[in-house]
């Protein structure tokens, strides 16, 4: 969520929307923000950032989930994660 805050833009208002739901031996993972639009399987991975501190967020996530699906509708960012459980 920090990501999101962070590099989403103004959030004058807007809502972070977490859903979790279970299928199988999967959690499925559901992050809708009204911040600037942002794919993430479209990003490139650089390394972390020494000076800034961070730039490891996208590389974290990538590591524990997969990246189910991205759709900016009614401008929100739609994120669906999967985290494994076994």
């Amino acid at each position: 969520m920090a990501n999101v805050i962070e590099h989403g833009g103004p959030h004058s208002g807007g809502r972070i929307v977490l859903r979790l739901r279970l299928a199988g031996e999967t959690v499925l993972l559901s992050i809708s923000d009204a911040g600037r639009p942002f794919d993430p399987r479209a990003a490139t991975f650089d390394g972390p950032d020494p000076e800034r501190g961070g730039g490891s967020g996208l590389a974290l996530i990538a590591s524990f989930t997969r990246i189910a699906g991205y759709a900016r509708r009614a401008g929100r960012n739609r994120l669906l994660l999967e985290l494994p459980l076994a």
